[in-house]
């Protein structure tokens, strides 16, 4: 069953500790259990104790792919652990990450976790297949652990090198040898991963949220194109192809993946979100008759008290979530499956009944969800109902970790805001910029990606894409869409 969600699907999230005299395992256990948000399908957990690499995957959940026993046979110093949400390959078991695979060279076990996309899987399958190597899996996780493992001999810097120069996309990765722990970012940092201290060791995660919950402190972000690589002899950090001439951040990690208790380039999420909103009641202001902004939970509510207080409104709660809905093997009934949202979020009639409500939320996908929701407050006595999206409108796919829908499936790529509004049901419709979203991040335009919002991106995916849908772009930045 489907969560009832129209968001963009979550990349996945990475951990990885280095810590003598540590519970490592369960330490991994905690850090994955913070970065559940990004990836709900299988879990996995490899240690080493500086001879044998042990590994434990599991389908569902953090709290379901591991119990005490898998935890204590997971024993060493050294650990990575991944959260997955499929992107590419499939939601299989034989899928869960880390990979294992034996290092061409010494016959010893590399582990890799991978957070992102590749987007020449195919070629290095093909390439993989024909040197012999017999793919377990269909991931492009094991594509990475297969290239590094049959990379030239010579030190790190050269084998990561042969790496970084055969695979093109996004991927933040933690890997583990039988002695060693490596935090590896792609040369564009598409994908986030930071490092902290704890104790005498070093931890590196997805998320700061992480690290904190870990009590670890918080030193840096690994910068784009580097590698770490952590030992008994202490840190040190290289970058084989050499320093990026340019980054492309994903501005979906600010508008919705990433959770807001986490920092990214220096900024608080949450805070981030709110700006967000205050830049969008700019740009698309409430009408003047309107009575309280609300959010939808949990991902609109800070754009939605940032819209609230620039536009000069109370802010409340009208809506509440069922924390406890999730992924589920039990179909709902036909009532239920109708009404796509009633398991997963509630109206207050008492909020919100004769009132004229701005409903503020992230992102509209596919538009599956946006005519439910309205349509829940209406039911609920509001007696206008005005859209306000803290992003831009989504006109293409994501190729480099998030699972966008096809062209095809997405709305704004296909519809323009006056049908988007007409389809959802609103009485208006407003986006946030490109501009607006960039201003709201702190960050320069030329370091972020956007092309999910402009179809530009950062490297080339021509292999990737499909056929694109008509559509009419300069409609997609018209004014606000109002109903008569």
């Amino acid at each position: 069953m489907s969560d009832g969600s129209d968001h963009p699907r979550e990349a996945c999230g990475v951990f990885g500790v280095y810590g003598p005299g540590e519970d490592v395992a369960r330490l991994t256990f905690y850090g994955l259990y913070s970065l559940q948000h990004r990836g709900q399908e299988s879990a996995g957990i490899a240690t080493s104790d500086g001879e044998t690499i042990r590994l434990s995957t599991g389908m569902g959940l953090v709290a379901q792919a591991f119990d005490e026993e898998d935890l204590a046979q997971l024993t060493g110093h050294l650990a990575i652990g991944h959260t997955r949400y499929s992107t590419a390959g499939g939601s299989f078991a034989r899928n869960a990450q880390p990979i294992v695979v034996k290092d061409g060279e010494t016959g010893a076990e590399i582990a890799v976790a991978h957070n992102g996309n590749l987007v020449n899987a195919d070629t290095l399958r093909d390439d993989l297949t024909a040197l012999g190597v017999a793919l377990k899996g269909t991931a492009d996780t094991e594509l990475i652990a297969h290239l590094l493992a049959l990379a030239p001999a010579g030190d790190w810097e050269k084998r990561f090198h042969y790496l970084m120069r055969r695979i093109r996309g996004a991927y933040s990765l933690t890997i583990l040898t039988q002695d060693t722990l490596f935090a590896v970012r792609d040369p564009l940092g598409v994908r986030p991963l930071c490092l902290g201290r704890l104790g005498d060791g070093w931890v590196v995660a997805s998320e700061s949220c992480a690290l904190e919950h870990l009590g670890a402190t918080i030193e840096r972000e690994v910068e784009p194109g580097e590698v770490i690589q952590i030992d008994e002899t202490g840190l040190r950090s290289f970058f084989p192809m050499g320093h990026a001439e340019r980054t492309a951040d994903c501005t979906l990690e600010y508008v919705y993946f990433a959770r807001p208790d986490s920092h990214l380039s220096g900024e608080l999420i949450y805070l981030a979100r709110e700006r967000m909103g205050e830049e969008l009641a700019r740009e698309h202001p409430a009408p003047p008759s309107a009575d309280l902004v609300i959010g939808v939970p949990d991902s609109g509510i800070a754009a939605a008290i940032g819209f609230a207080r620039e536009g000069g409104l109370a802010y409340r709660d009208g809506i509440v979530k069922n924390r406890y809905v999730g992924r589920t093997f039990i179909q709902p009934d036909q009532r239920i499956r109708e009404a796509g949202v009633a398991l997963k979020l509630n109206a207050m009639r008492e909020v919100l009944e004769g009132r004229r409500v701005v409903v503020v939320d992230d992102t509209i996908v596919r538009g599956t969800t946006k005519p439910h929701v309205v349509d829940l407050l209406r039911r609920a006595g509001a007696a206008e109902v005005h859209v306000r999206i803290a992003s831009p409108p989504i006109i293409s796919p994501c190729y480099l970790g998030v699972d966008m829908a096809t062209r095809a499936e997405l709305l704004a790529a296909n519809k323009t805001v006056p049908e988007i509004q007409e389809h959802i049901g609103a009485d208006s419709l407003g986006y946030l910029s490109v501009a607006g979203l960039v201003r709201a991040t702190r960050r320069p335009e030329e370091a972020l990606c956007n092309a999910c919002f402009t179809g530009r991106y950062p490297i080339d995916v021509q292999d990737q894409l499909p056929l694109m849908a008509p559509r009419r772009e300069r409609e997609l930045t018209a004014p606000i869409a109002t109903s008569n």
